[in-house]
């Protein structure tokens, strides 16, 4: 398995998956302005990095990998339901009742998800991929991520939806995004 500081797809998806994990900590962690904070951070994060796994590393996965079609369409599914917590996370506030138990269910959801990713998906990729498609998924997976939407979008989980339909959905998050920064 590639370490996680490699320069390679793997290695960024392992490192995401790092901070993933720290900022799911972060929100538990804390409470108020710092606890909605977080949680925005992480809500970015995931949808960012869902939606190039989705663009970039899953059709390659599917493609190349043993059991590509079973293992991948395991993952899109997961990917749906997690979105789909996360979008009423999103629409319950951090300081609504029902955050904490939301939370709890996207955490595990999320872990697990992290868990089969890092077991089933990643060291196939990193050993059936040659050392140039490593590092040009590395970048498209960056190129990616900075024009994802910022927002969960669940029913997307395919490079053809993602494409088609993200980057409208993108240029809408990012404009609502700086609508609620500007107002405070």
């Amino acid at each position: 398995m590639a370490k996680q500081n490699d320069d390679t797809v793997v290695g960024l998806l392992l490192r995401q998956h790092t901070e993933i994990r720290n900022l799911f900590s972060k929100v538990e962690k804390s409470n108020g302005k710092a606890r909605e904070e977080a949680f925005g951070q992480l809500r970015h994060l995931l949808a960012v990095h869902e939606t190039a796994e989705e663009e970039i590393v899953h059709p390659f996965a599917r493609r190349t990998i043993g059991n590509g079609e079973r293992i991948i369409d395991a993952r899109l599914k997961e990917e749906k339901s997690a979105k789909e917590i996360l979008q009423e996370l999103e629409k319950s506030g951090t300081e609504s009742p029902e955050f904490d138990r939301l939370f709890e269910r996207l955490h595990k959801a999320v872990e697990a998800h992290s868990e089969q990713e890092e077991r089933l998906e990643f060291p196939e990729i990193a050993e059936k991929a040659s050392a140039q498609q490593l590092k040009g998924m590395q970048a498209a997976v960056k190129a990616a991520e900075a024009v994802a939407p910022t927002h969960p979008h669940p029913g997307t989980e395919s490079a053809t939806k993602n494409i088609a339909l993200g980057p409208m959905a993108a240029v809408m998050d990012r404009t609502r995004d700086a609508i609620r920064k500007a107002m405070g």
